[in-house]
C-alpha cells in the first residue's frame, strides 16, 4: 500500500483541485455554452446521433464529449459542474495513464513526474475551462501509444495489447475525427520504418481483427449520422477536416496563431515544468532495433510529439490544438527530471533553474502585492467590467486564451484582491520552498512543492475567473430575463448565437437571431427542418411593435447599429453587464 501512496495522493489532490474549480464560474459565452447546449438538446430530443444547437443541426463535431456531458446532465442536472465533470474525470485518468506509461517506459519516479506535469501545467488548467474535447482526446491518444509500445516490446500473449491500440484509435476518432488516426498511425509508421521492423512486426499487429474492432466502435455513429443527415459526409470530412487543414474551411471563424508565438508559448503551457526543457537532450533516441529499450521508446515518444507540433504548424492552428502534445512532452520531461536528479552536473542546473523560478515568483508576488495595495482605496462594485480597459487596438486579441489579461487596469485589482493576494502568497512561498528542497537535494519534496503550488495557483485563478464572469458569461443577463419572463415572450440576439450562448443555456429558451445565419448556424440553417429563428431588421421591427415582450440581447459595441432596426420605437433597458445589454420593448 505504501508503494502506491505517492500516485494515490497525486490523483486525489488533482481530483480535489479540478472538482473544486468546476463548480464556478458560470458557463462562458461562445464555445463553452454552445457545446453544453448541444449536449442538453441531445437529452431533450432523445437524439444521440445528430447534434443540435438552438434547434439547428450542428454537424461539425464528433460526439464523444457530448455523450459524456449528456450522461453527466442526467446525474447532476443542467449546470456548469455537470459540463465540467467529464473533463475532470478525463484529467485524472490521463494523469494515471501517464504515470503507468512513464513507470513502464522509464521508472517509478519518471511516471510520477509525468503525471504531475500533466496535472499541474498551466495549459492543462487553462484549456479545460471550456467545454472542448482536448483532455479526453489526449487520454485516448496516450492510451493508444501506450498499448502500441506494450505490444511492440511484448512477447506472446503481450501482443494482445494491440487490440487496445485499435479500440483507443476508435475512441480518438469519435472524440475529434480523423486526426485520431493520423496522430497514432503516423508515429507508428515512422517508428517501424526507422527501426526497420515493419516487415517483422506487421504479422503481429493483428490488422484484420484490429480493423474490425476499430470499425465496430467508430463506424456506427458515422453511418447513422450520414444516413440521417444529407450532405453530412461532405461537410464533416471535407469541410471540417481537409478544408480546415488547408485553411479554406467555410465559414472562416478561426485565426492562425503567429509562428513564433506558436512555438514559444509551449514553454508557458508547460510551466513550471518547462524549466527542464534544456535537459531533454538527455532523452536520446535510437533507430537501431538492437539498441536499449529506453532509447527506442525515446524515439517513439519524440516522433509522437513532433508529428503533432509539425502538423499544426503547417495547418490552421489555435492555441489549444496542440494540447495532445503535452502527454509525450510530459513523459520526456519526467524522464529528464529523473536523470538530472541522479547526475551531479545536471543537479546544478536544476538548482539554478529552481532558483530562477523562485526569483521570478518572488518578483511576481511583489508586483501583485503592489497592485493590490495601489487599489486599496477603490471600492469594489461587484462588476469587474467597470474597471477593465475593453477597447483593444486589435479585436483579434480576444481569440487568444489570455486576451482579457490585457484589459486589466490597476483599479481592477480592487475586485481581484482575494485571488491576487492568494496567488502572491502561493508563488512567494511555494517556489521558494521548492528551491530550498532542491538545495538540500530533497528532489521529491521539491517536485511536490511545485505541484502543490500550482494547485493553489489554479484555485486563485478560478477565483479570479469568477470575477470575470460578467465579461466572459451572460449568466447575470439570463437571470434578469427569467425574472421578467412572460408567456409567449421572445429573446432576440443581435448577431451570431455564440455571442450570448450562455443566455440560451440558462434560460432554456430557443432564441431568435438577427443576421445570425453565420458560423456554427450557417450549414444547419440550410436544412428544411431548420426552425424559423433567423431574422432580418424588418422582422425585429415587426416583433417590437407586437403584443409580446421582446428581450433584445446585444454587445454594446454593436448596439448603435442594432438600434437602427427599431429606430423611432420605445426602448427600455433591462440590464447592462460586462459590455453587453438586454433591451425590451416594454417597461
Amino acid at each position: 500500500m505504501r508503494k502506491h501512496l505517492p500516485i494515490a495522493l497525486l490523483l486525489a489532490f488533482t481530483a480535489a483541485i479540478f472538482l473544486a474549480t468546476s463548480i464556478r464560474p458560470s458557463l462562458l459565452d461562445d464555445a463553452d455554452a454552445t457545446h453544453a447546449e448541444a449536449a442538453k438538446e441531445m437529452i431533450e430530443r432523445d437524439d444521440w446521433v445528430t447534434l443540435h444547437v438552438n434547434g439547428v443541426r450542428y454537424l461539425e463535431k464528433a460526439p464523444m464529449l457530448y455523450w459524456a456531458v449528456a450522461a453527466s446532465f442526467r446525474v447532476f442536472g443542467f449546470n456548469a459542474f455537470a459540463v465540467r465533470f467529464p473533463i475532470v474525470l478525463a484529467i485524472a485518468l490521463l494523469a494515471f495513464v501517464a504515470y503507468r506509461f512513464g513507470r513502464w517506459a522509464y521508472s517509478e519516479r519518471a511516471g510520477l513526474y509525468a503525471a504531475a506535469i500533466l496535472a499541474s501545467c498551466v495549459g492543462m488548467f487553462l484549456f479545460t475551462r471550456v467545454m472542448i474535447p482536448e483532455a479526453l482526446l489526449t487520454l485516448w491518444f496516450t492510451l493508444a501509444h501506450y498499448c502500441f509500445l506494450r505490444g511492440f516490446f511484448g512477447e506472446g500473449k503481450e501482443k494482445r495489447w494491440y487490440y487496445g491500440l485499435y479500440a483507443a484509435i476508435a475512441l480518438c476518432v469519435l472524440t475529434k475525427g480523423l486526426i485520431g488516426i493520423v496522430f497514432v498511425a503516423g508515429p507508428i509508421g515512422l517508428f517501424l520504418l526507422l527501426t526497420r521492423t515493419l516487415l517483422s512486426e506487421i504479422s503481429h499487429l493483428r490488422l484484420g481483427a484490429g480493423a474490425l474492432l476499430f470499425l465496430a466502435i467508430a463506424a456506427p455513429w458515422h453511418l447513422l449520422a450520414g444516413f440521417r443527415n444529407d450532405r453530412f459526409f461532405w461537410f464533416y470530412f471535407v469541410n471540417e477536416h481537409f478544408k480546415r487543414f488547408v485553411g479554406t474551411r467555410e465559414p472562416k471563424d478561426y485565426n492562425r496563431v503567429p509562428f513564433v508565438f506558436y512555438w514559444l508559448m509551449h514553454l508557458l503551457w508547460l510551466f513550471p515544468w518547462s524549466v527542464a526543457v534544456p535537459l531533454l537532450g538527455s532523452q536520446k533516441p535510437a533507430i537501431n532495433r538492437k539498441a536499449e529499450r529506453e532509447r527506442l521508446i525515446n524515439l517513439y515518444v519524440w516522433l509522437w510529439a513532433a508529428l503533432i507540433l509539425v502538423f499544426f504548424n503547417i495547418s490552421t492552428s489555435q492555441e489549444y490544438y496542440t494540447f495532445p502534445v503535452y502527454a509525450p512532452l510530459a513523459l520526456l520531461l519526467g524522464a529528464a527530471f529523473t536523470k538530472a536528479e541522479e547526475s551531479a552536473q545536471a543537479q546544478r542546473y536544476l538548482l539554478w533553474a529552481q532558483g530562477a523560478l523562485a526569483f521570478v515568483a518572488l518578483i511576481a508576488a511583489s508586483v501583485l502585492g503592489a497592485l493590490v495595495w495601489k487599489a486599496r482605496n477603490i471600492q469594489p462594485t461587484g462588476d469587474l467590467s467597470d474597471l477593465l480597459n475593453q477597447a483593444p487596438s486589435d479585436a483579434e486579441q480576444y481569440t487568444l486564451s489570455l486576451g482579457h489579461f490585457f484589459d486589466l487596469t490597476t483599479s481592477a485589482f480592487a475586485e481581484l484582491r482575494v485571488p491576487a493576494i492568494g496567488a502572491a502568497i502561493s508563488l512567494g512561498i511555494g517556489f521558494l520552498l521548492a528551491f530550498l528542497f532542491r538545495w538540500r537535494k530533497r528532489h521529491a519534496r521539491a517536485a511536490a512543492a511545485m505541484f502543490v503550488t500550482m494547485g493553489a495557483m489554479f484555485v486563485c485563478a478560478n477565483l479570479a475567473q469568477q470575477k470575470f464572469d460578467p465579461v466572459l458569461s451572460s449568466r447575470a443577463l439570463a437571470d434578469g430575463i427569467q425574472k421578467r419572463w412572460e408567456p409567449n415572450a421572445k429573446i432576440v440576439f443581435n448577431g451570431e448565437y455564440e455571442t450570448g450562448s450562455s443566455i440560451a443555456f440558462y434560460t432554456n429558451k430557443q432564441v431568435l437571431l438577427l443576421n445570425g445565419k453565420v458560423t456554427g448556424m450557417a450549414f444547419g440553417s440550410t436544412y428544411p427542418d431548420a426552425p424559423k429563428i433567423f431574422l432580418e431588421a424588418e422582422d425585429v421591427r415587426r416583433l417590437w411593435q407586437g403584443s409580446e415582450r421582446i428581450f433584445f440581447f446585444t454587445e454594446d459595441s454593436k448596439k448603435e447599429r442594432a438600434l437602427k432596426a427599431i429606430e423611432g420605437l420605445a426602448v427600455y433597458s433591462l440590464a447592462n453587464r460586462g459590455g453587453k445589454s438586454v433591451l425590451m420593448n416594454r417597461p
